[in-house]
């Protein structure tokens, strides 16, 4: 059994606030142990539920967070950016399970801890009409290749996203309790990964289905602003619909994501 983790930062017990997330400064260090350690815990959960291949995938920022030199030892560390498929760059249809680990909500949802999606440019996504987070933008890239997201961590709001769009067998870890964008209520950390742990095991032997979307597929994407969308709609085979909204639309949801992947880095450039 080969198990793909994805590990992003702002969901992880012990973390509320944006400055804790960032390169350079005060608490960015520890972040990275707290970051480091939510890891561990989903791979211990691997390895003793059967896996014989895990795959970590740092999933933050610059892609360069996690500790490697405190990351288990039987697993592989995806690092660096920037990576063709993003979070994702790595996962294909050798895999059986996703794991999102330390995951936030999409941008807009109310009392989410730090929610997003992918870009501070970014007011809403959708995907033939459904909206989605990062959680949805990746379980389907996983569903293109036939993989399932099998585990969700992160905020109550996150786990929430996921289970209304996935389906309530996929399992989920709230490890904090959203109270405002940078408030929560959250675990220790230590009992924050020994829930990863336990679901771990417990999700890879259940069986899951992946999220699969059939073409076309429309990609929707809302900006902050009016000129975020000026320069993101310069993308070849993308549309305006909207004072701030682009869409790009495909049979192939892997060309789907790589428009999205570009939209929302033209949009930052505004």
């Amino acid at each position: 059994m080969r198990v793909f983790i994805s590990v992003d930062m702002e969901g992880v017990a012990g973390i509320v606030h944006s400055d804790q997330t960032l390169p350079h400064t005060p608490e960015y260090a520890q972040s990275c142990r707290l970051m480091t350690g939510e890891a561990n815990a989903a791979v211990d959960g691997a390895l003793a539920a059967g896996a014989t291949e895990v795959v970590v995938s740092d999933a933050h920022w610059d892609m360069r967070n996690i500790i490697p030199d405190e990351l288990h030892p039987a697993a592989e560390l995806l690092q660096g950016s920037p990576r063709p498929w993003s979070m994702m760059h790595g996962l294909d249809d050798r895999f059986d399970a996703l794991c999102l680990v330390g995951c936030h909500a999409r941008a807009g949802t109310t009392a989410a801890v730090i929610d997003h999606t992918y870009s501070p440019a970014v007011f809403d996504v959708r995907l033939n009409d459904q909206p989605v987070g990062e959680i949805g933008l990746n379980a389907a890239f996983a569903g293109y290749h036939g993989v399932p997201v099998v585990l969700v961590t992160g905020d109550n709001t996150a786990v929430a996203e996921a289970q209304a769009l996935l389906g309530d067998h996929v399992v989920g870890v709230a490890v904090k309790q959203g109270l405002a964008r940078g408030a929560a209520r959250a675990l220790a950390p230590t009992v924050a990964r020994n829930r990863i742990r336990a679901a771990m095991m417990e999700t890879l032997q259940r069986k899951h289905e992946p999220y699969r979307l059939t073409g076309p597929i429309t990609l929707s994407v809302e900006f902050m602003r009016a000129g975020q969308a000026d320069i993101a709609g310069m993308l070849p085979g993308a549309e305006r619909v909207g004072a701030r909204t682009v869409a790009f639309t495909h049979d192939d949801y892997l060309m789907v994501f790589r428009a999205w992947r570009t939209l929302f880095i033209l949009g930052n450039a505004e």
